[in-house]
């Protein structure tokens, strides 16, 4: 008895530490470099007379953008505008840089995408910056600050390339010449720029995927999963035999056995493996619980059980029932790697797991599972 409470709380103790932690380096690239180019409408301010085509060309554009994780990061743009006189206008010549550092939101994780569709994406960005305007019809420059904002479409065509389509909008403020060159005495929030662009996104670093693309914060490889399992086992094993206490006069005769307490608990999924969104690769956490029930199945070589598969809500019911199978057989490929006979395995695929909510998504997490039946 004491040898089996020792050993589940063993198991337990890790559970909770892992629960506690995460990896320290996740296994995407958070580095890409950004290249677009389009169309440009100068909004206001145009003295009268002075217009440009809608659109006019042209506006191009180039980045480096850091994801701090994959639904926050940082990017570092210069945009290059060129306007010139439109049908019926005054003739003029202008030109806006600006160099802008902007905040970007991964809105195709944060709306969850994956959902539905792995290739298309997208992202939202604003910021500020500095910019110049330059003009035939004047000397010098004309220094702004300004605020950006706008969306970006995005197609994946690789690991390493995604297509993008943005829309952004430039707010000047200081601005003291219309863009047309004309002087004017404001230099409040008076310049108004709309942008068009399609463009590439270039995925640099060592590792398979970008962070826009990952559905999680971390993801894990089945064969450390096991690794860390014959570690945990080995430890287990060479745990010392505890002394046994010899009461004489006493007879005590417990209301069950070591194998029916451990039985219970596995029968009541008081040990369950859990999985992140959409994968079927157990995460790290759930190590020591597969521990317990590959222990439990050695001591008990005639013992089988059921290993019941289950997925969230989220998605066509197909679907779902495809993703709980492929849970129930990663686990069962572990133990059968750990020498348990595949006759002894019995793989359920119970699809979505209709008792936990679908609107939350710390109940969603408790859905994604495989739980066991000791039979």
């Amino acid at each position: 008895m004491k040898k089996i409470v020792m050993t589940l709380a063993f198991a337990l103790s890790l559970t909770f530490a892992n629960a506690q932690t995460e990896k320290s380096s996740p296994n995407y690239n958070k580095w890409s470099v950004e290249l677009g180019g389009g169309f440009t409408k100068p909004q206001r301010p145009l003295s009268a007379g002075y217009s440009t085509d809608t659109p006019s060309p042209w506006v191009g554009e180039i980045g480096v953008r850091y994801m701090l994780n994959n639904k926050f990061g940082l990017k570092l743009d210069y945009g290059y505008n060129s306007f010139k006189n439109g049908k019926g206008s005054i003739g003029f010549d202008s030109k806006y840089q600006r160099l802008d550092l902007q905040g970007v939101a991964n809105l195709g994780r944060i709306m969850n995408f994956e959902t539905w569709t792995n290739t298309f994406g997208l992202l939202g960005h604003a910021g500020f910056g500095v910019g110049t305007l330059t003009s035939n019809n004047f000397k010098g420059k004309d220094w702004t600050g300004n605020f950006i904002a706008g969306v970006t479409g995005q197609i994946k065509l690789s690991d390493r390339i995604a297509l993008t389509g943005d829309f952004s909008s430039i707010l000047n403020a200081s601005q003291d010449h219309t863009f047309d060159g004309v002087y004017v005495e404001n230099r409040g929030f008076s310049g108004l720029i709309f942008n068009g662009t399609i463009g590439l996104q270039v995925y640099l670093g060592k590792n398979q995927k970008h962070a826009d693309w990952v559905v999680i914060s971390q993801e894990n490889d089945l064969s450390a999963l096991e690794n860390k399992i014959a570690e945990l086992q080995n430890k287990v094993n060479n745990t010392p035999p505890t002394k046994e206490v010899i009461v004489e006069k006493a007879v005590i005769n417990p209301a069950v056995t070591d194998k029916d307490i451990v039985r219970d608990m596995i029968n009541d999924k008081y040990y369950s493996v859990y999985f992140d969104f959409n994968k079927s690769t157990p995460i790290e956490n759930s190590t020591a619980a597969i521990d317990v029930v590959l222990t439990y199945l050695r001591k008990n070589p005639s013992a089988a059980i059921d290993i019941i598969g289950y997925a969230d809500q989220v998605g066509k019911s197909e679907y779902n029932e495809k993703l709980s199978n492929a849970r129930a057989n990663n686990i069962k490929t572990i133990f059968e790697k750990a020498g348990i006979a595949s006759s002894r395995l019995n793989v359920v695929a119970a699809g979505a797991d209709t008792s936990i909510q679908k609107e939350s998504e710390e109940a969603r997490r408790l859905a994604r599972r495989v739980t066991f039946k000791v039979k």
